[in-house]
């Protein structure tokens, strides 16, 4: 699915903390919401088994359903966030919900490509640096994180700043706001006259 959406260059949100290990994607946005094919409308449905009981009420005790996660931008979490099965349906829950950057020790290869794919963006930390931030972010919910992908640095709570790396594609395409289709289509002028050389 291609087209535009919103650039990230630099923001600051709050912050929730998920202090767990392995993470899937199953649990991110489980099966039974996957049929649709729409972005919209999953975030209500994220970590759905945690977030909600057996009769769908609730569980004041989980951190997505606490004040201080009303208009989150960034979730830190473990180590292994998203592994298990491949669905883009688990980042388009992550976004629907407001989040905009994952913060963890390390990502599942397949997760992190469909994250940077549409428009989230994964930032794996040095385990110290991951330990400290989340520390810092359980102990206060809601506490500001500033991401700046311009200059890759992330400041956490306690104005510590944190250098982290991406590749550099997904990052000019998260600057311009544009998934793969998009950034070719952005080139659709210079395709054009290269085709026009090649035809003479």
């Amino acid at each position: 699915m291609s087209g535009d959406r919103a650039p990230i260059t630099r923001f600051e949100g709050r912050a929730v903390a998920l202090p767990i290990d392995d993470i899937d994607t199953d649990q991110i946005i489980p099966a039974r919401f996957l049929k649709t094919t729409s972005r919209e409308g999953l975030g209500v449905h994220l970590f759905d088994g945690w977030r909600y009981d057996a009769s769908g009420a609730p569980r004041p005790d989980f951190i997505l359903n606490s004040p201080a996660a009303q208009g989150a931008a960034v979730l830190v979490a473990g180590r292994n966030f998203g592994c298990g099965s491949s669905r883009e349906h688990a980042p388009w829950a992550l976004a629907d919900f407001g989040f905009r950057a994952i913060l963890a020790a390390s990502f599942a290869d397949i997760f992190r490509q469909n994250a940077l794919k549409n428009g989230l963006l994964p930032i794996a930390l040095g385990e110290a640096d991951h330990r400290e931030v989340l520390a810092r972010v359980a102990e206060r919910p809601g506490a500001l994180v500033r991401v700046d992908l311009e200059q890759q640095i992330v400041r956490a709570p306690g104005d510590r700043e944190i250098a982290f790396t991406i590749d550099p594609f997904a990052r000019q395409c998260l600057l311009q706001g544009v998934d793969e289709i998009g950034y070719v289509l952005q080139q659709e002028a210079t395709i054009r006259e290269y085709e026009r050389r090649r035809g003479q």
